[in-house]
């Protein structure tokens, strides 16, 4: 969870559905890459002769591909594929102990392999723009942003002092930073996540270079604002420059790419253009990659079965999708075509209503303002379904959840947990009954010690400081570990030492282990690959039939919520403006804002591409 610190809901602006292929007729290639392959020591164990000596690993074997100007050309693929190691051996930062080498690595006919550290230098920022994906580490935190643009301007051009200022607010300006003036003098902590990476954007493009490299610049961004960094860069290669885009999320680059080369295992499986890969993928790992992402599945289908993807169709008349599978019953199983049977009808009468918000508001007092961080927030959670939280950085979401989870105080309102008093009752009051509601984070890796064991940090949840036998508690840790399809013996394991979905995963089962009825997800699949994205998506819903768990997800993407959620809630400045039905808030929104963020999602970007 992102915390209590508010930040101001940042400027809407429309932002079109998708950003349109180029139409320039491409020229010669101002990057020219042939048979790239980079290695690096593989420290895992002997070559493959057994000599006993260590060998290398290639991470990119064999790549090859061109980027005109005036053309985007996107790499997509999961963690460790090496689309961001192919990426940034174009500047010459494919990383430590790196082994590059190439028939041919050209950028604008100079070829990289030869040039020295400090031509190398003079590349990077001049001739090519590095776009890197957090913002907020690849600026430096001591230095206003301004700054950070100044020093590009220093070094590749021949501006005065007064001038590179100047230049640096029209940038600021160009990438659409509101108050460029201010912003120039603030830090990144200052800014938001869409600032701070629009702030990133215009240094990268303060060098006016023919190729721009965006290494996943949207990336938990929220989707107004991921779709307006799509269309700098869109805006950008219709101006004539060169775009590398490097991506996990396919939706990223459905409108905005010429073609897109897909890479698993260090090669390029299948290239095209978007239709002819999004469509009509070819290779097995394509069409898995396509197959998992959740826009446009129905709710209740599982992502990683196969099955066709289906867009959310008439509702049933408790509101359940009509395409939904059956949700409820013995062990969460049904029989083909069962009807659905809610939590409602067979165990908690004419509501169902576990957790509920009556008039929640929060005020924060920052620098002499007042913030407005919740206001009249007011909804139901119930058995068995999902209610889906969206809305832009600062519109309130995870203050919302912190009020729901007892860890705010509201300045107004009360939460109420099984019909009983819950907040703000004092936490002496509410401890017997925190066992009731649990949360997923989004940072799994920060919410845990980093110095214990995946089985110490179940069991400490399991005994909640009491004091049981070590036989039991092990056995627990273990079922629970299997419940999420984990391995149980990676409880020996600490959590640095696990993937990123393995940690969500444990995370998840931290959450059950004191028996929940109540799930607050905070962006618990943002940061996932999209199989893996998928995977957690897919437990998430089978532990939600099987166990009949009333979840609260807050997400910025649009269509992991339309495929989660039963209801759909959008917040905007500390308020919910629009509530429904999920295919009834994304297929006719009433509010300007909730019409937004529906144009742009990608299932919308998907249906203005067929269209």
């Amino acid at each position: 969870m992102s915390g209590a610190v508010p930040v101001e809901p940042t400027r809407v602006e429309p932002v079109p559905s998708e950003v349109a292929p180029s139409k320039l007729v491409p020229s010669e290639p101002v990057l020219s890459v042939r048979d790239l392959v980079v290695a690096f020591p593989d420290r895992r164990g002997q070559d493959g002769g057994g000599t006993g000596h260590r060998g290398v690993r290639r991470v990119v074997d064999g790549v090859s591909f061109q980027v005109a100007a005036g053309e985007c050309v996107a790499i997509v693929g999961e963690s460790g594929s090496g689309k961001s190691v192919t990426a940034r051996s174009v500047v010459g930062l494919a990383g430590e102990g790196a082994r590059v080498s190439a028939a041919a690595l050209t950028v604008g006919g100079q070829d990289v392999l030869s040039l020295s550290a400090r031509r190398l230098r003079r590349l990077r920022g001049g001739t090519v723009g590095l776009i890197a994906q957090d913002a907020l580490v690849s600026l430096d935190p001591l230095r206003p942003v301004g700054r950070e643009i100044g020093d590009t301007l220093a070094l590749h051009t021949g501006l005065d002092a007064a001038a590179r200022r100047a230049r640096t607010i029209e940038l600021l300006d160009r990438v659409g930073l509101p108050d460029a003036e201010l912003r120039a003098g603030q830090r990144p902590g200052e800014l938001s996540g869409g600032q701070r990476q629009r702030a990133l954007i215009a240094a990268g493009i303060a060098g006016e270079p023919s190729l721009v490299i965006a290494d996943e610049p949207t990336t938990a961004l929220d989707q107004p604002v991921q779709a307006g960094v799509l269309r700098l860069l869109g805006r950008l290669r219709d101006d004539g420059t060169a775009v590398l885009l490097i991506s996990h999320d396919l939706s990223v680059v459905m409108g905005i790419a010429d073609r897109v080369l897909v890479m698993t295992d260090g090669v390029v499986v299948e290239e095209g253009t978007p239709a002819e890969v999004f469509e009509r993928p070819k290779h097995p790992y394509t069409r898995k990659l396509v197959a998992a992402v959740p826009a446009g599945r129905a709710r209740g289908v599982p992502l990683l079965d196969g099955a066709a993807p289906a867009v959310v169709g008439p509702q049933l008349a408790d509101g359940a999708p009509a395409t939904a599978v059956e949700r409820r019953g013995s062990g969460g199983k049904s029989a083909p075509g069962a009807t659905e049977t809610t939590f409602d009808e067979a165990h908690a009468g004419p509501s169902g209503v576990l957790l509920e918000a009556r008039g929640l508001g929060r005020t924060f007092h920052v620098d002499g303002r007042e913030i407005v961080a919740a206001e009249d927030v007011s909804f139901s959670l119930r058995a068995g379904r999902t209610l889906g939280l969206v809305g832009e950085s600062g519109s309130g979401k995870s203050t919302t959840a912190r009020l729901l989870l007892g860890l705010e105080r509201p300045d107004a309102g009360e939460v109420t947990l099984l019909g009983e008093p819950w907040s703000p009752l004092p936490e002496a009051r509410r401890r017997p009954r925190r066992p009731l509601v649990g949360a997923v984070f989004q940072d799994a890796l920060s919410s845990f010690d980093p110095r214990w064991t995946v089985g110490s940090i179940l069991a400490d949840a399991i005994t909640r400081g009491r004091s049981l036998r070590p036989g039991p508690v092990r056995a627990q840790v273990a079922n629970l570990l299997d419940t999420v399809g984990l391995d149980p013996d990676l409880a020996t394991r600490r959590p640095l030492h696990l993937s990123g979905g393995q940690r969500q995963r444990v995370s998840v089962a931290r959450s059950l282990a004191a028996d929940p009825r109540v799930l607050i997800l905070d962006e618990p699949v943002s940061a996932l690959d999209v199989s893996v994205q998928a995977q957690v998506l897919d437990l998430l819903d089978r532990l939600q039939r099987e166990r009949d768990l009333a979840y609260l997800l807050i997400t910025h993407d649009l269509g992991v919520a339309l495929h989660m959620s039963d209801d759909i809630a959008v917040m905007r400045a500390g308020r919910i403006i629009e509530s429904g039905q999920a295919g009834t808030v994304f297929d006719d929104p009433r509010d300007p804002y909730a019409r937004l963020l529906r144009d742009a999602s990608p299932i919308a970007a998907r249906e203005a591409g067929r269209s």
